[in-house]
């Protein structure tokens, strides 16, 4: 009888513990993609500890563009584009006695703009690095150059004295370098201006902004209201179905996006999993189980639940009144500039796009990251193609030649 119990025992105690590693073994499916479009790109960079990801990914889109063109892979400067914007914004900032953001951010305008009226230099030229720090830390830059910025509206001389500009740029050149006049890059030399033209190839008046907003009219240009748009430059708009277009047009053709987006939704996702979704959320879609156990679930248990990240699911359908719905009630407001370069789909078919960031190599993709279509129709602030990349059908609309 001993002997019986014995074995019944060590029995029950090895498929206990044989369930136990079979449960342990049992892992999440996970996302696994399949490469669609997969254009060429320069590598990625690291904008570490500053707000500049708008120069970062407008300079990764032009340095496609480049290679689009045949040229060879060249890494541009970002912070010649911002510290000849803190100039200018801090000009603007004063007249307007203060009333205006000034702040690490940006748009992809910002490039364009000191493109076509500074030019560009190569990284290795201008590299904004002079302050001690390997990587790009922008505190204390935004604090000095906001305080003498400030120091000048306050107006203690009771006129304003040229000099304040004299000590803004002292700053700069302090935290940023002195800015070239010309260079030797790849054995020849150049002036900024004639880099651009002569070496990129770069034409600005060629690339044009794109958002789809229904406090606007369709087919129009509007000054984009951010607070980072302190240039007050225009977007076009068109409809959602039309600005999905444009990106699916521009990939298809050989052209890539700079992609300015909200980043704050619980499905961005981007370190751990490698994307950003938008779950389907609604116990509309539901049956009536389904129903059963939703409701029952705690807030936390819920989120929990769509956040999982196990493998992919529905998302929710993107309409136009929900994406501005997001924009009027600060859902969705202008937190990241990136760069799409490609589209891929996971097991269950759904589709993506392949996205460039600018945290370095932070994650599984190489600092590169999934988002879905819907993700992109409901999150997207606006973009920057080339005016090539639009459908003709739409250009017509825009009056674009």
């Amino acid at each position: 009888m001993k002997q019986l119990l014995y074995a019944l025992l060590l029995c029950f105690t090895f498929t206990s513990v044989y369930a136990q590693d079979t449960k342990k073994e049992e892992k999440p499916e996970g996302y696994k993609f399949t490469d669609i479009i997969n254009l060429d790109i320069t590598p990625v960079k690291d904008q570490n500890r500053s707000g500049t990801c708008w120069s970062f990914s407008a300079n990764s889109f032009f340095e496609q563009e480049m290679l689009r063109m045949g040229k060879p892979v060249t890494d541009l400067s970002e912070m010649f584009v911002v510290r000849h914007t803190y100039t200018d914004k801090a000009e603007k900032y004063v007249r307007l006695h203060g009333y205006l953001n000034f702040a690490q951010g940006g748009a992809f305008h910002d490039n364009l703009y000191v493109f076509d009226k500074y030019g560009i230099v190569p990284e290795s030229v201008y590299s904004g690095l002079e302050y001690g720090e390997k990587g790009h830390v922008h505190g204390e830059v935004e604090a000095v150059l906001r305080g003498i910025a400030d120091a000048a509206i306050k107006n203690p001389n009771r006129k304003l004295s040229p000099k304040w500009k004299v000590a803004f740029e002292g700053a700069l050149d302090a935290y940023f370098g002195e800015l070239p006049k010309s260079f030797v890059y790849d054995g020849k030399t150049y002036t900024p201006k004639s880099f651009l033209t002569d070496y990129c190839g770069i034409v600005p008046e060629d690339y044009v902004a794109i958002g789809s907003y229904t406090h606007h009219p369709f087919y129009e240009e509007f000054i984009f209201e951010v607070q980072d748009n302190w240039l007050w430059k225009t977007i076009y708009n068109v409809p959602l179905d039309e600005m999905m277009q444009v990106i699916d047009n521009a990939l298809e053709t050989g052209y890539s996006v700079a992609w300015a987006a909200d980043v704050s939704e619980k499905g961005f996702n981007t370190k751990k999993v490698g994307v950003a979704i938008v779950p389907e959320t609604n116990i509309e879609s539901m049956d009536q189980a389904e129903i059963g156990k939703w409701e029952a679930m705690s807030e936390a248990e819920r989120n929990k639940k769509i956040y999982s990240f196990d493998k992919p699911g529905k998302e929710k359908v993107i309409t136009q009144e929900l994406r501005q719905e997001a924009f009027d009630n600060y859902q969705s407001t202008d937190d990241h500039g990136m760069h799409i370069y490609g589209t891929a789909t996971d097991q269950i078919g759904n589709k993506y796009y392949k996205v460039k960031n600018s945290w370095g190599n932070y994650n599984d993709f190489d600092g590169s990251f999934y988002v879905s279509k819907p993700y992109v129709a409901y999150k997207t602030m606006n973009i920057l193609v080339h005016k090539d990349a639009i459908p003709q059908a739409i250009k017509n609309k825009l009056g674009i030649k």
